[in-house]
Formats: structure tokens, C-alpha cells, sequence
């Protein structure tokens, strides 16, 4: 691309922006790319191109990918560009590997800045329509997912789609009960909203933005880690930071406490509660407080979290002060705070089988997580997922239960080298699973420890959101024989990142580079299959809740394909799939007599089909009757069942999360956790069906569990 058309297409950018601020006044001015990120920018490129998995040229062909990827993450879902906006950006399309070899990203800027005032003017005509009373006699709909639609022709098209969108959101306040006054304060509040975050936004969201649309171009999990994303990855693989010990959530510009973190500093005080709110933050007892009000959460985090030992002070108004209370100062001394609620944690489920009541335990493990610094330190007391999990083990087997259930559904990866050491608790030292570089050298990763943490019957609980990680885990448990898979596929993740610091790369000392967290292998079972778009079959299948085509690496648009290589040698622990013929017949009799379980069925098939659909009425008098059919429905369902009773007795009320009291947030979230789950109750009762199985016919235990099991042994 010569220089003359890349200087005609950025003063168009730069000419279309200029003309559109000129016809209002501008609540933020345009972004523009720092020195630091054209470093890193550049650099990326050097460390991808060579040393990805699948390393390719940094070329206009790679450009064409980046600009398809930068324009779906500005614009997925075609609310905001016209298709005028796209055709002139053509010229682009095989110019932004020049931006980050010639260290000159002001072009993917300039596209993000005109992004930003589309948004603007979407914005602006959104609360003009608020004002105006909807008609909902007409016979239209309105489709929510539009990111396989067409771009809108002009501007009038554009005006229309914000214009059902608008009467969509307005009919759904209207049939929960709202009046026209509430609703159009809701509305508005709620458009301005979409401008306020996005004129929060700047150059390192911007840049960040971007570098992932070029990272994901390479494969869907290469990615750009800016310094807070990088430091926010590091938090969720240690389970640690230094804080207060508080969960905060933004509402109505405010950072409100929405949680007390037990033992941490803001619990300790006695001087904060839940629905209080941080208006300010000051480094130190006479250091002066900085006014926080409006500001994005996680730049108010960054000022409350520090080194350890040192104090922060906070200007806190109570959560029943009005906004000209007086706000009140406290000094809070930051330290260790551990996340505790993506940890490791244990329940017992007792499991009726006739006259019999069976205790299994369950282990839900929400991610792989790893101190890596605290290990490389030697530090004995590291935190890891596979020791947590082991203490839980050992605490269950006190506690007298039968079999061990692992909940690893949502469950997105972490730690490689976890998924192998907690495998290891499972089975008596082996292979778990095969790496292979770029340069086709496999490499077998082992568990080392002999002994098993648990010998007892075993079932392993995925979805289709448990990756990476979590399919190396369930893969080797089902390919060892060890226990049953129950579930849905996995996400069909067979690939291996690792985090490069830029900064120790280039050398800098200075500027944030951040890191990068690039794909350099592809991980396979050790019977030579693999996870790659396939994902981990379930062993006995649930009815699948999510979209494959738009959740799952087989929907990613360049995910590496599937194949397969030799299995290494190792010698299954048992062989629990000859019990799955008789456990599948057990567990399709139970559900089928199970209202609960019929209901997920019936409300699956029910989203798929919306799903497909993909468009609501916005008509009143249908929509009415739709939400009279779903009522009747979920009244007719409750019966003795108290979950139903409870989700009969929840209405829609048309708000979105962020738009209810906090107290009303929480009571919600409450009676989520009230709720029975159905999957994770029928995954205990399969694992009950399995043991009971086994109690009966000795040989049969002596097949399917390890050699040492207490039951195989007495079975002998």
C-alpha cells in the first residue's frame, strides 16, 4: 500500500471525526496510540512471527484477518457502522501490518475514535426516541444477535433498527408492570449509560482492542495482556492480592461495596458495610484524597489496592446517605486478601437409592490455579489447585463418603502442569498428556507421585464451558478408565499458552509493555486423540444449554484443526465403561421420573428454539400472551417442588443487573444459590448408581476400580 493512500484514508478518518464533533459538543476527546504501545505493538509481531505455534507472516493477508477481527470487536453485532463506513474502510484492509511494523498505529485509532462517535450519535437519537410513546400494534419484531446480519445501508435504515430496539426494550419494562414516566427514566439512564462507558474508555482499551484482533488472528487464545489485564491473570492464578478485602461493583456512578471479604481489613474495621459507597481514595493518613466519583471500577481498584502494610483511606458514604451526606474517613491497612471464591471447596450430597442413603462428595474447582512465583521462590506454602483439592480429599474421606464427584463445569483451564499433578491424586504415577511443539517433538507429561488421594469410585461433571485445563483432566480420568464423564462436550481447547513478558524481552525498564499469552503447542490424550474442536465426549450426556455454533472452539474462526498422533504407553486403572449401558439406563428411568429434570429438558429445548429464532415480537398483544403461556407454565410446575415455586413466583421485571437496588441484586443471587441443581443432583445419583453396582458383584468391583481401592480390595 503506498503512502499516498494511506494518508488519503487516514484524512478521511480523521475528516469524518472532525465533522462529527463539530455538530456537538464532545464529552471526551479522540484517543490517540502512546510510544509504549508501538513498542509493544511491534515486538508482539517479532515474538509472534516466529515463535507461535503456528507462527505466519505479519503481511497484508495477515492485515486482511486483523481488520475483520478489529471490526467485529468495534462493531459484532452491526449497531453503530454504516456499510458506508465499511467501504471506506477498505483501503485499511491491508494496511495495519504496516501500522505495527512501521510503529504507526494511528489508523486502527483513528477507526476506534469514529467508532466511538457512531456510538454517540446511536446514542443520542436512543433518548430522543424515549421521548416519544412506542405504538405496539404493528406486526414487527426485532432481532437481538445480529452479528451475521448485513451492515446498515443508510442512515434512515440505522434510525430504524435503534428505533425497534428502543420499542423492544420499552415493551418488556411495559409488561413487567412499569409506567411511561418509569419507564423513560430507566431508558435513558440506561442509553446514557452505553456513551458514559464508552467516553471512560482510552488509549490502552484501545490498544488492547486491537492487539487482540491481531493475537486472536494467530489462533483464538493468543492474547494481549495490557498491565492491569496481566496483573488481573496473575491474581487469578495465585488466588491473592493485596486490598481491603472488599467486593466492589459500580452503580449510578458510584464504587459500592457489594461484599465484605471475611477477615479481610474492610471486614475487620467494623467500619464499612455492604451498600456503602467510596467516593474517594487517599494513598496514606495525610496524603489527600482523590475524588473517584464517576470513575471506571477498575481504575478506582487500582488505586485501593498496594503493597502490603501500607494504608489507604477512603471517603465513604453510608449506603443510606443521600448524595449531599457527609462522607465519613477510614483508614484501612492493605494485606493478603485470598480469593476464596474461585478456590477449591467440598459439599456431601446424600443420595437415596430405595431404603439406602449414599454421601458423595463433591469438589467444585472453578479454575486451575497456580502461585507460579510463590513456587519458583520455593515458598512450602504455595497455593495451588491440586493441593487445595488434595486437603478437601482427605477431609471427605473423614467425613465417610462413598464416592467423589469433580465439578468442573465453567471451568475455563489455568495451569497445565495442575491439570497434570491433580490427575495424579486419581491415579498411580503415568502419563496424563502429550505435548507437541511446533517443530512436531512430542513431549509426555507425567504424574510422578506414587499413591492414589482417592481409590474410590469416581465421576468427573464438564460442560461445555470447561476447557483446556479441565478436558486434559476429564480426558486422562476417562481414558484411564478411572471414572465416569458426565455432562455436555467440553469446549474442544487442545492447545498450550504460556505468558511472555515484553518487558523482560525488550529489555524495558520503563514503559509498561505488558505480556503475551501465546499458543506453542498442542496438547493431545495420552491415547493419542485429541480435545482440538472435539472437545471431551461425556461418557453419559446432559441436554446441552449453549450454542455450539457460538460457544466453543469449533465456532472460533481460527482455531487450529483436529487431528491425531501415537498413543503413549500406559496401562489403564480400571475399566468403568463397561458399567455405562447399565448406568445410562438407570439415570434416562430416573429422569424421566424427575419433574425437575423433565423441566431443564423441556426449558433447553425451549431456548434453543428462541435462540434460533432469533427475534421478538414487538407486538404488545403477542408478547402479552407469550408471557401469560411462560407464567402458567412455571405456576403449573410448582407443585411441592420449592426451586419451581421460587422461579414461578420471579418475574421479569425488564431491568438489566446493574439497574436494581443492590438489596434486590442480592436477594436474587441468594435464592439462585437456594435453588436445586439438577445436573450436579443426577451426577451424585449416577455415581450412586455406580457403587451400588459395584457392592454387588465382587468381580465386577476388582474391573473398574485401581488396584488398592478399599472395595476392590475387600472384593478380591
Amino acid at each position: 500500500m503506498t503512502k499516498k493512500m494511506l494518508w488519503v484514508l487516514y484524512a478521511w478518518l480523521i475528516a469524518a471525526q472532525g465533522s462529527a464533533l463539530e455538530s456537538r459538543s464532545s464529552e471526551s476527546a479522540l484517543l490517540m496510540p502512546l510510544p509504549q504501545q508501538t513498542q509493544s505493538a511491534l515486538w508482539s509481531a517479532q515474538i509472534l512471527t516466529r515463535y507461535h505455534y503456528r507462527a505466519a507472516p505479519l503481511d497484508d493477508v495477515m492485515s486482511e484477518r486483523i481488520f475483520a477481527n478489529y471490526v467485529e470487536s468495534l462493531d459484532r453485532d452491526k449497531l453503530f457502522f454504516l456499510q458506508s463506513d465499511i467501504d471506506r474502510f477498505a483501503s485499511a484492509r491491508t494496511l495495519l501490518d504496516d501500522a505495527i511494523l512501521k510503529q504507526d498505529l494511528s489508523i486502527p485509532f483513528a477507526m476506534f475514535n469514529l467508532q466511538r462517535q457512531r456510538l454517540a450519535e446511536r446514542v443520542a437519537h436512543a433518548r430522543e426516541l424515549v421521548n416519544q410513546t412506542p405504538v405496539f400494534t404493528l406486526k414487527e419484531s426485532y432481532s437481538h444477535s445480529r452479528d451475521k446480519a448485513s451492515w446498515a445501508k443508510s442512515e434512515d435504515e440505522m434510525r430504524d433498527l435503534w428505533r425497534k430496539r428502543v420499542k423492544s426494550d420499552w415493551l418488556r419494562l411495559k409488561l413487567a408492570g412499569k409506567d411511561e414516566a418509569a419507564i423513560r427514566a430507566t431508558l435513558d439512564k440506561r442509553y446514557e449509560s452505553y456513551q458514559t462507558r464508552s467516553a471512560r474508555l482510552k488509549s490502552e482499551d484501545v490498544f488492547q482492542i486491537f492487539m487482540n484482533a491481531y493475537s486472536t488472528a494467530m489462533d483464538p487464545h493468543t492474547q494481549y495482556l495490557g498491565p492491569r489485564a496481566a496483573e488481573d491473570f496473575d491474581i487469578s492464578m495465585r488466588l491473592s492480592l493485596v486490598g481491603i478485602g472488599a467486593v466492589l461493583q459500580e452503580r449510578d456512578e458510584y464504587t459500592t461495596i457489594r461484599e465484605l471479604v471475611p477477615g479481610g481489613p474492610a471486614a475487620l474495621s467494623g467500619k464499612l458495610k455492604v451498600g456503602d459507597r467510596i467516593i474517594g481514595v487517599g494513598q496514606g493518613v495525610h496524603a489527600p484524597i482523590t475524588d473517584v466519583l464517576g470513575w471506571r471500577l477498575d481504575d478506582v481498584v487500582g488505586l485501593i489496592r498496594g503493597k502490603p502494610d501500607t494504608t489507604v483511606v477512603l471517603s465513604v458514604l453510608t449506603a443510606n446517605a443521600g448524595p449531599d451526606g457527609k462522607p465519613t474517613l477510614i483508614s484501612l491497612g492493605r494485606r493478603k486478601i485470598n480469593v476464596e471464591a474461585q478456590a477449591a471447596r467440598k459439599s456431601v450430597i446424600e443420595a437415596r437409592d430405595g431404603t439406602t442413603t449414599r454421601r458423595i462428595g463433591v469438589i467444585s474447582l472453578p479454575v486451575f490455579y497456580e502461585d507460579f512465583a510463590a513456587r519458583r521462590k520455593g515458598d512450602p506454602s504455595y497455593r495451588s489447585a491440586t493441593r487445595d483439592v488434595s486437603r478437601l480429599l482427605a477431609q471427605l474421606k473423614k467425613e465417610k463418603v462413598e464416592g467423589v464427584l469433580i465439578d468442573l463445569r465453567n471451568n475455563g483451564g489455568g495451569s497445565l502442569g495442575e491439570a497434570v499433578d491433580l490427575t495424579g491424586l486419581f491415579i498411580d504415577q503415568g502419563p496424563v498428556v502429550q505435548q507437541r511443539n511446533a517443530q512436531g517433538e512430542v513431549r509426555i507429561e507425567r504424574d510422578q507421585q506414587s499413591g492414589l488421594a482417592w481409590a474410590g469410585p469416581l465421576a468427573v461433571l464438564i460442560n461445555r464451558g470447561s476447557a483446556s485445563a479441565s478436558e486434559i483432566f476429564a480426558a486422562a480420568i476417562q481414558d484411564y478408565g478411572r471414572g465416569l464423564v458426565i455432562g455436555e462436550a467440553s469446549y474442544g481447547k487442545g492447545t498450550v499458552q504460556t505468558v511472555v513478558d515484553l518487558n523482560e524481552v525488550a529489555r524495558e525498564d520503563k514503559a509498561q509493555l505488558g505480556e503475551l499469552k501465546m499458543t506453542i503447542a498442542q496438547f493431545f490424550r495420552v491415547s493419542g486423540g485429541t480435545t482440538q474442536l472435539r472437545g471431551v465426549s461425556p461418557d453419559i450426556a446432559f441436554p446441552s444449554t449453549t450454542d455450539p455454533e457460538r460457544f466453543g472452539e469449533s465456532s472460533a474462526r481460527n482455531a487450529l484443526p483436529s487431528t491425531q498422533i501415537k498413543a503413549a504407553d500406559f496401562v489403564p486403572a480400571g475399566q468403568v465403561t463397561t458399567l455405562v449401558p447399565a448406568l445410562r439406563a438407570r439415570h434416562e428411568a430416573r429422569a424421566a421420573r424427575d419433574p425437575a429434570f423433565r423441566y431443564l429438558v423441556e426449558d433447553v429445548a425451549e431456548a434453543n428454539f428462541q435462540r434460533k429464532k432469533n427475534e421478538v415480537s414487538l407486538n404488545e398483544t403477542e408478547r402479552r400472551a407469550e408471557r401469560e403461556k411462560q407464567e402458567a407454565k412455571q405456576k403449573l410446575r410448582a407443585g411441592n417442588d420449592q426451586s419451581a415455586k421460587r422461579k414461578a413466583l420471579r418475574r421479569d421485571d425488564g431491568l438489566l443487573a446493574n439497574e436494581r437496588a443492590l438489596s434486590a441484586d442480592l436477594a436474587e443471587e441468594k435464592e439462585q444459590k437456594k435453588a436445586r441443581d439438577v445436573l450436579l443432583t443426577e451426577s451424585a445419583n449416577i455415581l450412586s448408581d455406580e457403587i451400588s453396582l459395584l457392592k454387588a458383584d465382587t468381580r465386577l468391583a476388582s474391573q473398574v476400580l485401581p488396584a488398592g481401592s478399599p472395595m476392590a480390595t475387600q472384593r478380591r
